[in-house]
């Protein structure tokens, strides 16, 4: 155990900012690992000067659960750190319970980590976790293994914000054996013990298989070339893309789709093999539209696919339409698909949209009485498209904390 400090120190030096004015975030669920993690992210905050914050989820599924958050609000006073609770609120999913749980914390701890100013939230995955969801995957589920380093899986909510696994070397026993040496005591769910659950079933049946340690990262130089036009969409030289991952492929119809479900394995091979040839060619998949010639493949957002409901701002406020733009005002305002307005925009306004392509005109950005702030600079609105930053995020191009 006389190493495990040292290599979360480390893992926090080479991602972390020395010196920042931003809060650092950890999850803590008052379990053993994140308790460790949240122990050790202290003891690295206080000797760099930074500011530590804890959030901790209630998932409102047990009777227990305002006592741990209780409990975890104790240990951030111990420490001298903030602390937030967070809820998940409303109905819970008959079917699919984990999952909905999990998407939801993202989210809550994704939305809470924005509005502190931080740019990193310090999750307590260990070896552990990542043998579990390889014995899950080799089952026939799709649970992908946690990554040391990744953008938020939660989106629009997580835009911005990274998670970083420390403990991802060391397996559950050794942490607990940690604590126990220090006289730590922790939380312990009863739901880990849970027959229902298949990672309490993988759990059980792990005999010391490997751990994969498969991470998507890509030489972005090669699209350096890469662009953000045609409303929000993305162009690639399609040279660059004729060998790439097929989860590269995956994660750009997704960006540019502002969507977060990932397509069907045999429609992305299909694409993938289509653009390995030099054939033109229009496809739809994950919500997006692939249009592809001998030079640039585009990635757009599939016209013919619903999703694209108004959004209010309050003044001042900011927020994404349509999971592609971060739209900030200074006064109240309504965005809404242009779809239908077009006569109501200025004669530059259309002089500009007669310039791109059709099949995505109807999906801009528009506010009633005011026009497209993506097609004439608007007063006091700003529109900030999403899709390349995130593509870039999702490949490994930010390594550590933002500055």
């Amino acid at each position: 155990m006389h190493d495990l400090e040292p290599v979360v120190q480390e893992v926090l030096d080479r991602r972390l900012l020395i010196a920042s004015p931003a809060p650092i975030a950890v999850a803590l669920s008052g379990g053993g690992d994140s308790l460790v993690l949240t122990l050790m992210a202290a003891d690295w905050a206080r000797a760099h000067g930074r500011r530590l914050m804890i959030f901790t989820v209630d998932h409102r599924l047990r009777a227990e659960s305002s006592a741990w958050t209780q409990a975890c609000a104790a240990i951030a006073a111990r420490l001298g750190a903030a602390f937030q609770a967070l809820a998940w609120e409303g109905a819970k999913p008959v079917t699919g319970l984990p999952a909905a749980a999990r998407a939801a914390r993202h989210r809550l701890i994704a939305d809470a980590a924005r509005r502190a100013g931080a740019r990193v939230v310090l999750m307590g995955h260990t070896a552990s976790d990542r043998l579990e969801a390889a014995a899950m995957r080799e089952a026939g589920a799709t649970t992908p293994s946690p990554w040391e380093w990744g953008p938020s899986p939660a989106w629009p909510e997580g835009r911005g914000v990274f998670l970083l696994r420390p403990l991802l070397t060391r397996t559950r026993a050794e942490l607990r054996a940690w604590l126990t040496e220090r006289g730590e005591t922790w939380i312990e769910d009863p739901a880990n013990e849970d027959p229902r659950f298949a990672r309490t079933r993988a759990r059980a049946g792990l005999t010391g298989m490997e751990s994969d340690e498969v991470t998507f990262r890509l030489d972005l130089s090669r699209f350096a070339s890469a662009s953000i036009e045609l409303a929000g969409g993305m162009s690639l030289p399609r040279t660059a893309l004729r060998n790439v991952p097929q989860a590269f492929l995956a994660a750009a119809c997704l960006c540019a789709a502002g969507t977060t479900r990932p397509p069907r394995g045999d429609r992305l091979e299909r694409l993938a093999a289509i653009l390995r040839s030099d054939a033109s060619v229009t496809a739809t998949l994950a919500g997006a539209r692939i249009e592809a010639d001998e030079r640039q493949v585009r990635f757009l957002r599939d016209p013919g696919r619903d999703g694209l409901a108004p959004l209010t701002l309050a003044s001042e406020g900011a927020g994404v339409w349509d999971g592609r733009f971060e739209i900030t005002t200074d006064r109240p305002l309504t965005i809404q698909a242009l779809a239908g307005h077009a006569a109501g925009l200025s004669p530059p306004q259309r002089a500009a949209l007669l310039r791109l392509p059709a099949g995505v005109r109807g999906s801009l950005p528009f506010i009633q009485g005011e026009g497209s702030p993506l097609l004439a600079s608007l007063p006091g609105v700003s529109v900030r498209p999403l899709a390349l930053d995130r593509l870039r995020s999702a490949c490994g191009g930010v390594e550590r904390e933002p500055g």
